[in-house]
């Protein structure tokens, strides 16, 4: 048995004091901390173990592809609300839990760990654990489980995991208006603001998106205010964005690293990098995307910090140390105090 099996190799690890790295498909790699040589193989523990379409609920394994799950859910009219980006065809749901990454959606419903009900994981000392439960009441206590949503797998191989579904829009429409930065950024938020039935924003190119999605009298109300052209090819739009294939994230372009900053929704657009960068703004102003010089990083990090947020380097960092702006003591306090919990012998990498 796969469980069996992983128990006996990381007790056999924490005995020898040896390292062992977690992955499935690799997808996300770029973005989780460099692995040993001794690496368990998440895809052999795969498959769903209960699907519950009228309690809204399903639990499964950490090895099962991401896009099985979504096709799943699919057919009977349902999503996971947090649109998680894939990164290559193989990813699995336990990369997507472990990276802790959520799409266009996030600001309008909820990030991952909202929608993570329960979770089973073997820690460092080869130990089953369970958090949570299956239903949004039996979340009491510490929620642990959702602490495992961006834990890059220093915490113990997450084995099953149980998410909240919820219903596909009756309707979506995405409209594009033509809008520089700061009026796109105020356009984002009072669409917020009015309680407009936005499920996504994205401005790029001096090209404001905004998608709709809803009962179709919400979403005819809320295009006809807003006005621009309709986005014919929305869905194919939205998911190239979501998985980074649009043009603005191609390193041929321009190829500056890619600079990913967290800021308060209403921070006025700047020149985050002295007019050598190419910015993006995502998630009704919340999200900043820049392609700019690794040697203005101390500079848009500051602005982050002003701003209420924080940044990091996504892609085109020479290390993952260069790629983080530094974490304040107390939570590098907190955070090695649990890994130490889940992880005593250090069996697993750190970030």
């Amino acid at each position: 048995m796969t469980i069996d099996s992983w128990q006996a190799r990381i007790k056999a690890g924490a005995a020898r004091c040896a390292r062992l790295g977690i992955r499935g498909s690799g997808s996300k790699a770029f973005c989780a901390p460099p692995l040993s040589h001794d690496v368990i193989d998440t895809r052999d523990h795969r498959g769903i173990v209960t699907y519950e379409p009228e309690e809204l609920v399903i639990v499964v394994r950490c090895g099962t592809p991401l896009a099985e799950v979504e096709s799943a859910m699919a057919g009977e009219g349902q999503m996971l609300a947090f649109e998680p980006p894939h990164f290559g065809p193989g990813a699995t749901i336990g990369g997507a839990v472990a990276a802790g990454l959520s799409g266009p959606r996030r600001p309008y419903t909820g990030a991952l760990r909202d929608f993570v009900l329960g979770a089973k994981l073997i820690d460092g000392k080869g130990d089953l654990l369970a958090f949570g439960g299956r239903v949004m009441k039996n979340v009491a206590g510490f929620d642990v489980s959702r602490l495992l949503a961006g834990s890059f797998g220093t915490l113990g191989i997450i084995t099953e995991v149980a998410f909240k579904c919820l219903p596909r829009p009756q309707q979506e429409q995405t409209r594009v208006l033509e809008l520089d930065a700061d009026a796109a950024i105020a356009m984002m938020n009072r669409c917020y603001a009015q309680a407009m039935p936005i499920t996504a924003s994205t401005w790029v190119g001096g090209m404001l998106h905004l998608r709709f999605g809803g009962a179709d009298p919400a979403v005819r109300a809320a295009v006809g205010r807003v006005g621009g052209e309709v986005l014919a090819n929305a869905s194919e739009w939205w998911a190239d964005w979501r998985e980074q294939r649009h043009p603005f994230f191609s390193p041929e372009v321009n190829g500056l690293p890619l600079q990913r900053v967290a800021c308060r929704a209403s921070a006025p657009f700047a020149d985050l990098a002295q007019g050598h960068a190419h910015q993006a703004i995502e998630w009704g102003g919340a999200l900043r995307w820049l392609r700019a010089p690794l040697v203005t990083q101390v500079m848009i990090a500051q602005w982050a910090r002003h701003a209420g947020g924080h940044a990091h380097v996504v892609r085109g960092a020479p290390s993952r140390a260069e790629a983080f702006t530094a974490i304040p003591a107390p939570l590098v306090a907190i955070a090695q105090r649990l890994k130490q919990s889940f992880d005593p012998y250090a069996v697993f990498p750190s970030l």
